[in-house]
């Protein structure tokens, strides 16, 4: 199930540039902000693969660390198919720290839910009861 702020974040697409943002000023980016920030962790594995999908150009003042931060939350994440585009500089991130993530022998995120461990990817601030 996809939530309606993953899919509104969809319908926008890609966010502008920060150059663009800054040459014309849009209510654009605070609409941005607050859908990301209005998704509760952690993203289900296709909204994850959804939201790989709104990369932009840069770093959005921010937002585009705040998207990489909120895919990786997904359980079963990494998602190879969604990892293609290497030709952004966020994919080609996400993809780099899964493989660092696998190679250092870790499981996918629910095998920690599943035995009832603390999954070390999450810090404190940002674990949430089921």
């Amino acid at each position: 199930m996809v939530r309606d702020e993953v899919k509104e974040l969809q319908r926008m697409g890609p966010p502008p540039s920060e150059e663009e943002l800054i040459r014309n000023p849009s209510p654009f980016l605070e609409k941005y902000e607050q859908l990301l920030l209005s998704i509760e962790k952690p993203v289900t594995d296709e909204e994850a693969k959804v939201l790989t999908g709104i990369f932009g150009v840069d770093g959005c003042f921010g937002l585009g660390w705040t998207l990489l931060h909120l895919i990786e939350t997904a359980p079963h994440w990494s998602a190879e198919e969604c990892l293609e585009n290497i030709e952004n500089e966020w994919i080609q991130m996400l993809k780099d720290r899964a493989e660092r993530w696998r190679d250092a022998g870790y499981p996918a995120r629910a095998f920690y839910k599943n035995a009832g461990l603390p999954d070390p990817r999450l810090n404190q601030d940002s674990k949430r009861d089921d």
